[in-house]
């Protein structure tokens, strides 16, 4: 059940050099205008790093949804088998995706998966081949997704790690869970890279001219509450800048910013000044800023008034 009336906004600003000149000429008006009605959210805003393992609009997420917020330890995987109907029974389940490291002198950077032209039959061939080491670890892996599969160990009842866009395009070694809690991760790591180098499995790619896969990513560990949390309704939640953010195409996230202005945030204006009760989540890299349909203080409307807040003077605050 998706909540239309509470909008939440990944990427919606970036301390990259790219993002801080796109921002200078951008022009947002309706949100310019939504928030000059709305009124600051402190209990559901959130402070935190561009070295957290969660992204900000993750644990925003998480929150709305009840499910465990704490840095690197937000269950998406158990979650996401509870929404297919699979209850996790309190298990410890964990998203693995296959990718690609590419290692050089002084970086093992991790391209995006999804340029790896990989798809079902081929995310299963691999599986096959991967699953029996896993395994001799106690780890189960299931088919999800060509570029994400399931897994369940106790391994991944406290383990904390990194979000996959946190790692994307980036160095892995500064986003690796902690050494001596995923021991067996880090073995896996090494193995899958000398399993995989030679395998005739990457061979046929290369003959295509595909890219090899080398290594894998876990990501959205832990178990769900028990019992599981109560069907809340969902943010609604654009991509169209979390996607620009991450190719870095900050023209593409400038444009996508005027789009979500003149639909999203408009539509969600329009509500405001109808009289209902609307949210409005943004979230950049490091923070969130929340704000909500509630009573303003005498100070806060005569700053609207007077000095009204822009969305470009608060980006620094994301």
């Amino acid at each position: 059940m998706s909540d239309t009336n509470h909008l939440l906004i990944p990427y919606a600003a970036s301390a990259a050099t790219g993002c801080q000149q796109a921002l200078q000429g951008l022009a947002l008006p309706h949100l310019d205008r939504l928030l000059a009605r709305l009124s600051p959210h402190p209990t559901h805003s959130d402070s935190g790093e561009e070295t957290s393992f969660s992204a900000p609009h993750e644990r925003a997420l998480a929150r709305a949804l009840g499910l465990p917020a704490q840095d690197g330890r937000i269950p998406w995987a158990a979650w996401h088998r509870h929404q297919q109907g699979q209850s996790p029974n309190g298990d410890a389940w964990a998203f693995v995706t296959p990718c690609q490291w590419q290692v050089s002198t002084d970086h093992v950077t991790l391209r995006n998966p999804e340029h790896l032209a990989l798809d079902e039959a081929a995310s299963r061939a691999l599986l096959a081949i991967v699953s029996p080491w896993f395994a001799e670890d106690g780890i189960t892996l299931h088919y999800d997704q060509p570029t994400r599969w399931l897994a369940s160990s106790p391994l991944f009842a406290d383990l904390a790690t990194a979000s996959l866009e946190r790692v994307l395009q980036r160095d892995v070694r500064a986003w690796m869970p902690d050494a001596k809690a995923a021991r067996t991760l880090h073995r896996l790591h090494s193995e899958m890279q000398m399993l995989l180098y030679t395998h005739a499995f990457n061979d046929e790619r290369s003959e295509r001219g595909l890219p090899v896969i080398n290594s894998f990513w876990v990501h959205g560990t832990g178990p769900i509450p028990t019992p599981a949390p109560s069907a809340l309704p969902t943010p609604t939640v654009p991509t169209t800048l979390r996607d620009a953010a991450l190719n870095e195409d900050w023209r593409a996230w400038a444009a996508a910013w005027t789009a979500l202005d003149a639909g999203p945030v408009a539509d969600l204006l329009r509500k405001s000044e109808g009289g209902v009760p609307v949210q409005l989540t943004l979230c950049g890299e490091r923070n969130t800023l929340a704000f909500h349909t509630a009573p303003r203080t005498l100070a806060q409307r005569f700053q609207s008034l007077f000095r009204p807040q822009r969305f470009t003077d608060m980006c620094d605050k994301l």
